[in-house]
């Protein structure tokens, strides 16, 4: 549970709806909202359910997420959301836990980012080699995972299974929105996946400034072709900027503060060249391969990125 939309509906329906005991499983990589942190409280809290964090070490996350700056890279959120998968497929496998349910849903998520904006988190190759050119700590205590790990050894040899239970179910962001606040006083956020600053940052400044990038028009995609928002809606939205012009100063100077370096220094990756996950070494074509294998045996849903 991340303390964003699908994570904690999906924490009310598992208990209320499907009646099971979920353990709450939540990774703390540094950059939480006091939002985020508010709503998994009030979840937990008024669900009567046990909450288990892992702390990601902060020093090697900072040294980490500063390399992929350095490199150029538009992925640069990659160290995070690497952290979270790997570190839930660790606790699974030692503890024994067979099913792992996510938020993940084709409801608001079935578009998805073009392959140059959002390259593969889990393609632990091109975090290594970046971190080998650009990285000065160690990467001893960071949780690595792997394509091949989670996709075959974990789910064919140990058996832990991932279950999606929203794909099963009329889910519709705004309504499920509705349902938190009114039970649990959730709080909202102004975009998918903000209840990460660093993401905030991220996906709301550097890669529509930097990039050119705008993951507004993915999301607000899926929501059109599923029918939550209309076509006009969305291009009102998106002619407004996806940050917020009088607080990203404030927003910036965090980042970078949080980074342990300076705005001017911060600044200087934003005005660094460009580069593509192309430009370091990959696992891509496993994963090409894969997908077609998983599309053909009907093992996984989806198109082309």
């Amino acid at each position: 549970m991340s303390g964003g939309i699908d994570s904690s509906y999906l924490t009310y329906f598992a208990k209320e709806k499907l009646g099971l005991r979920p353990l709450v499983f939540h990774v703390d990589a540094g950059w939480n909202s006091q939002e985020a942190v508010n709503n998994i409280e009030k979840l937990v809290d008024k669900l009567e359910l046990d909450l288990y964090t892992e702390v990601i070490d902060w020093e090697v996350m900072r040294d980490l997420q500063l390399a992929f700056f350095k490199s150029g890279v538009p992925h640069i959120d990659t160290p995070q959301d690497h952290a979270f998968f790997a570190m839930m497929y660790q606790f699974a496998e030692r503890h024994k836990v067979k099913y792992i349910l996510t938020g993940a849903n084709y409801s608001t998520e079935c578009i998805r980012n073009p392959i140059e904006w959002m390259y593969y988190q889990s393609d632990s190759i091109q975090l290594l080699d970046i971190h080998r050119q650009f990285g000065t700590r160690p990467l001893l205590t960071f949780p690595l995972t792997s394509i091949l790990r989670h996709k075959v050894y974990l789910r064919y040899i140990k058996g832990i299974k991932v279950v999606t239970p929203l794909n099963f179910i009329p889910y519709r962001k705004a309504e499920a929105m509705q349902l938190l606040i009114e039970k649990f006083g959730w709080q909202t956020y102004p975009q998918k996946y903000f209840e990460s600053r660093f993401t905030k940052f991220y996906e709301g400044y550097l890669l529509p400034k930097k990039f050119g990038y705008d993951t507004r028009k993915v999301q607000y995609s899926s929501l059109i072709l599923t029918g939550q928002m209309t076509r006009g809606e969305v291009l009102e939205r998106l002619s407004r900027p996806p940050y917020d012009e009088e607080t990203i100063a404030q927003d910036f100077e965090y980042v970078a503060t949080k980074l342990g370096i300076s705005v001017a220094e911060l600044q200087g990756y934003m005005d660094g060249p460009n580069k593509s996950y192309k430009d370091y070494k990959s696992q891509q074509t496993i994963y090409l391969v894969g997908a077609k294998l998983m599309n053909v045996f009907g093992l996984e849903l989806g198109g082309k990125r």
